[in-house]
């Protein structure tokens, strides 16, 4: 799934033996995007708004994300700005750059290939920058699989 070795930029990609608009409305229903990635969010994905939700995967419903929905061009990219790996309670991310998330959808013939691109890491401060990278590398794989499960059923 690893398309290119960098420190700034996560891209992998998957085909989902899924429609377009099947794997589009699991990624922009708030509900439907929770469901699949571990999150309850409070809000709806639009282009400006600001979304927030708690992880809830076990030993990690300590962690607030807050997801700023900068694009959505319908049933080929969504994009959003997020604070990678906010794991620590204690930790005010708000001042820190965020990434930029983009998933790109593409029709082929037997399902949908979604490529999902992370980028901007270089600018996250050196003290998180390594493990917050490994960290989301890590978990972008997990959550590809999570997504094609989930529009699958």
């Amino acid at each position: 799934m690893k398309l290119h070795d960098t420190t700034d930029r996560i891209e992998k990609e998957i085909v989902l033996r899924a429609p377009q608009s099947r794997v589009w409305r699991a990624l922009t229903d708030a509900d439907e995007f929770g469901a699949w990635f571990g999150i309850k969010l409070e809000g709806a994905f639009a282009p400006g708004a600001r979304v927030r939700g708690h992880l809830t995967a076990p030993s990690w419903e300590h962690v607030t994300v807050d997801f700023e929905i900068e694009r959505m061009d319908p049933e080929s990219r969504l994009s959003y700005r997020w604070h990678p790996y906010p794991i620590d309670p204690t930790v005010d991310y708000s001042s820190e750059p965020t990434t930029l998330v983009e998933f790109q959808l593409e029709e082929i013939a037997g399902g949908t290939q979604l490529r999902v691109v992370e980028s901007g890491f270089d600018r996250i401060p050196p003290a998180r920058r390594a493990e917050a990278f490994r960290v989301n590398d890590a978990g972008w794989v997990e959550q590809l699989e999570n997504i094609a499960r989930y529009v699958a059923q």
